[in-house]
């Protein structure tokens, strides 16, 4: 493939991974049994998702026939990149005490649990939603749960061979793109959306640009919920990057000669 011709495929990679912005959304809100905001926007977000890899592993093509691909060994990332992780972890802590404050009956940022319930109401949230409000869970904390759970599956050996408590698939290999794809979702819609969001608070805090109240009783009651919900999402956000970077790196295949190419060696 012509060197043009890559930069051209990685180019239209870019842009589809830029199209694909708000699947993210669009997956958690089916999750929890809500409709989608436009049915035509989720297919072009899931399409242009799907578009990425294939764009990306066609530019990549140049393996030659003759060679052949050996998964490495499992390994753990590097001690930077799991402190990277740690912070990931722990800057979901304020913003799962603040939501389980409001699914407990508590009051936050002038904001008790029964106004809140009534907010999710109003906003239209499902059912599923909100008997999880009721009893005393938050959907948003046990996505974030997960979203920790996976990012420590990136940085550690188990992320790459199924461990023992996974009863059939113990000792086997996990497929890559397994926790791939919903690191590299999560990553490009979280690392942009609070990155930019903590951007927008800082302007907020600084007064030089105005905080939308919403639904709270005043501008700094919103201000004071959304440094807490951006900055996990940016912090959460760059830490997935990093360690989903680290995953593809120590499980990129082995590229080596296959033994039929190999010149046999003479007898005499």
């Amino acid at each position: 493939m012509r060197p043009a011709l890559r930069w051209v495929l990685w180019a239209i990679c870019l842009l589809a991974g830029i199209a694909a912005f708000g699947l993210l959304m669009d997956v958690i809100t089916l999750t929890f049994g809500q409709g989608v905001d436009s049915a035509v926007a989720a297919t072009h977000h899931a399409l242009a998702a799907v578009g990425v890899p294939l764009l990306a592993a066609t530019a990549r093509s140049a393996r030659r026939p003759s060679e052949v691909t050996v998964a490495p060994p499992p390994s753990a990332a590097s001690r930077p990149v799991q402190l990277v992780a740690w912070a990931g972890s722990l800057a979901f802590l304020p913003y799962a005490a603040m939501k389980l404050t409001w699914t407990t009956g508590g009051t936050f940022a002038g904001m008790s649990g029964e106004e809140m319930l009534a907010v999710s109401e109003h906003n239209g949230a499902s059912g599923i939603w909100l008997t999880l409000e009721s009893w005393g869970l938050d959907g948003t904390v046990l996505l974030a749960a997960l979203g920790v759970f996976l990012l420590w599956g990136l940085v550690r050996p188990w992320g790459q061979v199924f461990p023992r408590w996974t009863w059939r698939l113990s000792g086997r290999r996990v497929p890559r793109w397994l926790p791939l794809t919903p690191a590299l979702i999560g990553a490009a819609t979280l690392a942009p959306y609070g990155v930019l969001g903590v951007g927008y608070a800082t302007l907020a805090t600084a007064d030089v640009v105005t905080m939308p109240q919403g639904d709270f009783h005043s501008p700094g009651d919103a201000l004071l919920v959304a440094w807490i919900g951006l900055t996990a999402f940016a912090v959460y956000g760059v830490a997935l990057t990093i360690a989903a970077r680290s995953y593809w790196t120590r499980t990129r295949p082995l590229r080596r000669e296959h033994p039929e190419a190999l010149p046999v060696p003479s007898s005499g």
